[in-house]
Parts: C-alpha cells; structure tokens; sequence
C-alpha cells in the first residue's frame, strides 16, 4: 500500500498505549555496546513531491523483461501470464500475505487450494498433491526427507545435474542429521547413467533424486534410472523426480515414469520473475505417502446439512501441533502464489498448457540449430532438451552478455556464474526460450552473438 507518514502526536500516543516514553525506550533491550549511536549517514529530508521525482528517476535506471527481451532461465522462466491473473489476484478477497489457520480459512480459499492440489496431482500422474509449498529447493528437500521417514534409511542419491541452489538447500537441511549424501555425477552427453545409479544404489538407500529437464536443459531418463534405483535398493528406495510444470504439458510425467514424489518450482505457471521469488513449491506423491507428505493438505467433505465443504485434513503432523514428533516443521503454504497458479492452470487448461510448452520445445530448437549454424558457436550437449539448452562461445560469457544486453537482450546464464555454482567454463553460456519468444527475437540474438563473436 502506499506510505503515508504520522503525525508526532499519533507517534506519543501509541507511546503512551504501551506505556514508553520514547522511542529509545523500545531499544533497552538491546547492549548499548552494540547499539549504533549519532546521526546517521542519510541525504536531506525531501518533500513528498520531491521523494516521487527521486524515486520514479531511479526506477528507470531498472531494465527488466518490459525492456528487455529474456532469454535467461536457470529455475526461473519468462513465461506469458494471461492478464486476468493480475486483476483476480488483486481483489480484497485474495490478496493478502497471510495465509489462514483452518478457523479461520473460508470455503472459497479452502476451495481454491483444493482444486490447486488436484490440478498438481493431474499434472504429475500421482495420487495426491498438497497445498504447496515455500519454493523448489525446499520442497526436494521436504521430499528427501519424506523419504528418510518412511524408508528408515540414511543414503541419499542426488544427481549432480540437479541445480545447485537446490543441492545446497538440501546439504543445509540435513546437515545435522545423520545422513550420507552421494553426488552421481553426469555422464559425457550431461545426464544421470542408470548404470551410475545402479552402481551407487544398496539396501541402506532412502531415495533417488533425479531433475528433468536437468540444470543445464537436458531431459534426463526418469524410467531408466528409477528402475536402476529399485532393481539395486529395492521397491522401498523413493523414486523423487524434479519436474518442470511446463514441461508436464508435453512430456511424460512423474508419475508415467515411475516416481513415487514428484517436487518442483510453480514459478512457470503465472508467477512473475519477482527478482527471485516469492515462488511456489509444488510436492506431489502416491497416495501411500498421504501420511507422511509435509505441509498442508485440503480434504473435500460435506457439512452438517450434507453440502459440499473443505477442510484442512492431517494437520496433525505439522509443527505447531505435534512439536517434536512432526515429520516436517512447515505449517503453512504459499496461499498466494497457489492461488495464482490455480487461476494460471484453470485459465491454460490442458490444451493450452500442452501448446505453450510445444511452443517453447519448438523455439528453443529453432534457436539452438540457429546459434550453432554461427561460426565458432555450437552446442555442449547433443541430446534431448525441452526449452533450454548449453551453447559453447568463442570468446568468455561475460564479453558477449555484454554486447547482447547493448542490442536489448538478456542473452543467457553464464555456467561459470556463481548463481549456478560454476558448473561450466567461462565460455559456456545456458540460454532459455519460452513461448513468449518470437522469431524475430530469436533472429535479433543469433545476430547478436555472430556481432560478439567478431566484435
């Protein structure tokens, strides 16, 4: 909302309601050792006018995908966001930070949750969804350790072409636990070998985690190497697959895979780049698990007079119920941004939701045969990929970002970036293209980069 200051008597007379008499009071608590003491280092007070020139000048100095055309990934996509999205979202029933307890909840968020779950259960092939999660990183992890509950087993397969961001979340959530993380190593073509896993797999192994597309685009072999797992560890080893929502619309899911958790970011399905985040993590299961799935879940039921109603179901296992016994400490869900997505997926609905992600499988291929047709371009990787895709350059990223970004194009993602861990040369450059790409922006890169290339 918009900032409006207070007076100094509204100041003292919130004073006087807690019982303080000045500001420096609320501070006591902390040592005065510590406590910052004389003026700060701040510009002359502006009035409100002069404030709104300051602050629309310095917007302008941002350049974002309204002015510039994206061809970045790496976890967070560009995606078309229909324009109902932002106006629903923005009425007074659904628009708020908090997301409600179950005395509190009405029936039309209840509702909305409801179909949210349904929609990702639909999406992934599994059984039963929840009411989402904090963001991707951590729901793999809440997966992993949805795993180490129920198998009451302490090694976890991670692939290494599982994104960085994701591997260290996952490091950090079971760094005091008595665990054993395996990293599985890609092969030469970027993907997980099932042999690989097979090798690494015993009878002490909780789970298999495996992302597809992976962090550098490629679609990995869900089936080979989830049956690699089971073969080696036996059907009780957790099959978790990272999924890309999107790509759901075109590719096998999860589930037709033969995963037994499917988690991943629901930032593709009408979530703007926000800088990063919020976003929305998306968990999915066989219905064996129904107990065990962190989180919330929103069961459909009938009232007293035998209508239709929802209601929060198992909360029992969260935190602020059972405390110490709780298999997960979450207990909440991103209301909001599940909202979004719900309102996202219904609007698409599966022919629409299948020909965006056609649209971004074909463009991107497009793109990739165009840039590699380019002297002293070509691709990393050779096999299968979805919307993204590993171009080797002829001179370092961070010369060519630069001249595509003086042409109005966000060409890409370094690997050797520290956003992604490093996981390439510094002439290695992850390009991502979504339906919102025309040809003509496709054509206005390629033209940029065979400029860099000889610039």
């Amino acid at each position: 909302m918009d900032y409006t200051s207070i007076s100094p008597d509204q100041r003292q007379e919130m004073l006087d309601a807690i019982g303080v008499d000045s500001i420096d009071r609320l501070f006591d608590v902390i040592d005065p050792e510590i406590r910052f003491e004389g003026a700060l280092n701040l510009p002359p007070a502006m009035s409100e006018l002069e404030l709104q020139r300051e602050a629309s000048r310095l917007s302008l100095r941002n350049r974002g995908t309204d002015t510039l055309t994206c061809f970045a990934g790496a976890g967070a996509y560009d995606h078309f966001i229909p324009a109902f999205i932002d106006q629903m979202i923005s009425r007074g029933e659904f628009l708020t930070a908090y997301t409600p307890y179950q005395g509190e909840a009405s029936q039309g968020s209840l509702q909305a949750f409801f179909e949210f779950q349904t929609q990702i259960a639909r999406l992934t092939g599994l059984d039963i969804a929840n009411a989402s999660l904090y963001e991707g990183a951590s729901s793999t992890s809440e997966g992993v350790l949805m795993a180490i509950n129920t198998t009451d087993r302490s090694r976890v397969l991670v692939a290494g072409t599982l994104h960085p961001d994701y591997r260290q979340v996952l490091k950090t959530v079971l760094t005091d636990l008595p665990i054993e993380i395996i990293e599985i190593q890609p092969n030469s073509s970027g993907t997980i070998d099932p042999a690989e896993v097979q090798r690494h797999a015993d009878d002490n192994t909780a789970c298999l985690v495996l992302p597809s597309p992976n962090v550098y685009g490629l679609i990995e072999d869900w089936q080979a190497c989830f049956k690699a797992l089971k073969q080696k560890a036996g059907e009780q080893a957790v099959a978790i697959a990272v999924f890309n929502p999107i790509a759901c619309g075109l590719l096998r899911s999860p589930g037709a895979c033969g995963a037994d958790i499917a988690t991943g970011e629901g930032q593709p399905l009408g979530i703007p780049l926000n800088f990063g985040g919020p976003y929305l993590g998306l968990f999915s299961a066989k219905s064996s698990f129904l107990r065990k799935m962190p989180g919330r879940l929103v069961g459909q039921t009938t009232d007293a007079e035998g209508r239709r109603a929802f209601c929060l179901s198992l909360q029992t296992r969260e935190q602020h119920i059972r405390g110490a016994k709780a298999t997960s400490n979450v207990c909440t869900n991103q209301g909001l941004l599940a909202l979004r997505a719900t309102m996202y997926m219904s609007a698409m609905g599966p022919h629409a939701l299948r020909e965006a992600a056609s649209q971004c499988w074909h463009k991107a291929h497009y793109l990739a045969n165009a840039i590699s047709a380019l002297p002293g371009y070509s691709l990393k990787y050779q096999g299968e990929f979805f919307n993204e895709f590993v171009v080797s350059c002829p001179a370092p990223t961070a010369s060519i970002l630069k001249h595509c970004k003086s042409r109005g194009l966000l060409a890409g993602v370094p690997l050797s970036s520290a956003r992604l861990g490093s996981i390439g040369s510094e002439n290695e450059l992850l390009i991502a293209v979504t339906e919102k790409r025309s040809r003509s922006d496709m054509d206005a890169l390629a033209h940029a980069l065979s400029e860099a290339a000889s610039a």
